[in-house]
């Protein structure tokens, strides 16, 4: 049978949420036609996780199907070390695929394993592959050239250089190329043609902007970056109110109350962010033209997804890192006309490290022992048997970048999540060595999917709840993350269970 052809597009920080086929509050204002069409023509996922809500360390276990404490990258510090035996662009490369990354890489090393790159970076940087900038992106290729294109769009630089790989492609054996998006990552800077598109909008408010967190547990209910100016800490409005902020600040809020400056931030937020997702969907439309075009559209399988999700001030957060829904969850959108229905939706649980199991899976390459991921190929198609009882994660950042965030760890399944706050630094890269209120959260993911009442201490919930720990327990043993090497965090898990 023919190789399919296999087009892996992700973007930085797209919250599902503002992906209109995912029917938040905003598909009422905002709609992203073409991403919606990857999932009407294939598979919508709506229980994809990242297990690790950060970049860096979601980006290396796409890369090698393994978790953070086996590849080796826990933070945004630790490099990826491209050499090692699970390196997906290599298998790839390997078993005969031409191979090709364009965009942000992320992962302080040099995208090694892809037969051509072209990654994003900033000139004079030390370690490869950093942010980039939305205007004048800079480029390094495989070839130790420097590309910069002046007076233009990243997302559009990024397309236009997916395109000419496409076209200038060997016709004779099957390709692999990741095209990853800077956007919408912030500070969220959008081309000029969609500057009006929200004007005499207001963007719906999410029902946990201004949530009560009282039902929380110490551990997190007074942490974190925040859209509104409610707390003392970093926040959105904070930011905004800056004369110098790069799509110009928020004036006229100096008498207003503190919810009506968290109002007011909010819909600068989203209108600045959804302007660039709108050029990411653009994107994503004209390179399904492309393929079209080449008459291989059905040939090719087409990826969507996110390193992660992003709070779009649910909970009043910014940011990522958190593992609640909006963060721990990004979106999935497949299309592949040869294997996947049209309009299937999926309910089954899939996570990061099934990407390069998945991937290879499609090619028709065997796939190695070590990787911890699985194939989600059966998922994909819409068949009901699934590939994780649960899905562990793993934050390591503790307090990390003046986002206040504290370390933790969970498993999320179909039915709950049990978050557990152990609030140490360890020995994570740039973690602050500062100790926080330890603590558990569980969420009835059923009857509370917005995950607004903690119910770890109710005593209905008793046998969800030791459910939930031995499951976690059992799969922190799967992945070898048994943290042995910590004492104290082992002794404090003990006394608190």
């Amino acid at each position: 049978m023919k190789r399919p052809n296999i087009l892996y597009i992700m973007s930085d920080d797209h919250s599902y949420n503002a992906i209109s086929s995912y029917n938040s509050i905003l598909s009422y204002v905002f709609k992203t036609p073409n991403l919606d069409k990857i999932g009407y023509e294939g598979c919508r996922m709506n229980k994809y996780y990242s297990t690790n809500a950060i970049c860096t360390p979601a980006r290396a276990s796409i890369m090698t199907g393994q978790y953070g404490n086996i590849n080796g990258v826990k933070t945004l510090a630790d490099k990826w070390n491209p050499e090692q035996e699970m390196n997906l662009a290599r298998m790839m490369t390997q078993a005969g695929y031409q191979t090709a990354m364009i965009g942000k890489w992320h992962l302080s090393c040099e995208p090694e394993g892809f037969e051509e790159y072209k990654y994003l970076d900033t000139p004079g940087h030390v370690h490869p592959g950093q942010q980039g900038t939305y205007f004048d992106p800079f480029f390094r290729t495989e070839k130790g050239e420097e590309l910069e294109f002046k007076g233009q769009y990243v997302t559009d630089v990024i397309t236009d250089l997916t395109r000419d790989y496409i076209l200038n492609r060997d016709k004779d054996k099957p390709f692999f190329i990741m095209c990853h998006h800077k956007a919408p990552h912030d500070y969220w800077q959008f081309i000029d043609k969609y500057k009006d598109i929200f004007d005499d909008v207001d963007i719906p408010i999410p029902a946990s902007l201004f949530e009560d967190r009282s039902h929380r547990s110490e551990a997190s209910r007074d942490f974190g970056s925040s859209v509104t100016p409610r707390h003392s800490g970093r926040s959105l409005y904070k930011t905004f109110t800056k004369n110098n902020y790069v799509t110009g600040p928020l004036l006229g809020t100096e008498e207003m109350s503190w919810e009506e400056k968290g109002i007011a931030a909010y819909q600068k937020y989203l209108k600045d962010y959804l302007r660039t997702v709108a050029s990411i969907d653009e994107s994503v439309g004209y390179l399904y033209t492309v393929l079209n075009h080449e008459k291989i559209l059905d040939d090719t399988i087409i990826i969507y997804t996110s390193d992660q999700g992003m709070f779009l001030g649910e909970h009043d957060y910014q940011d990522k890192r958190w593992s609640y829904e909006e963060s721990l969850g990004a979106p999935f959108l497949i299309r592949y006309r040869n294997e996947i229905g049209s309009h299937t939706v999926s309910n089954e649980l899939m996570a990061n490290i099934d990407i390069a199991p998945t991937l290879l899976d499609y090619a028709g390459i065997e796939i190695p022992e070590e990787m911890q991921g699985k194939s989600a190929r059966n998922i994909l198609k819409g068949e009901k048997e699934p590939i994780h009882d649960g899905v562990y994660f793993r934050y390591w950042m503790h307090l990390a970048h003046n986002h206040d965030n504290p370390a933790h760890y969970g498993v999320v399944t179909k039915d709950y999540k049990l978050i557990f706050y152990y609030g140490m630094a360890l020995d994570a890269t740039h973690a602050v060595d500062k100790d926080t209120p330890a603590g558990f959260e569980l969420y009835d993911l059923n009857k509370d999917p917005q995950e607004l009442k903690n119910v770890y201490n109710d005593p209905e919930y008793h046998d969800m709840r030791e459910e939930a720990k031995e499951l976690l327990v059992s799969l922190k043993d799967k992945y070898g993350d048994t943290d042995t090497q910590y004492g104290d965090l082992q002794k404090l898990y003990n006394e608190l269970k």
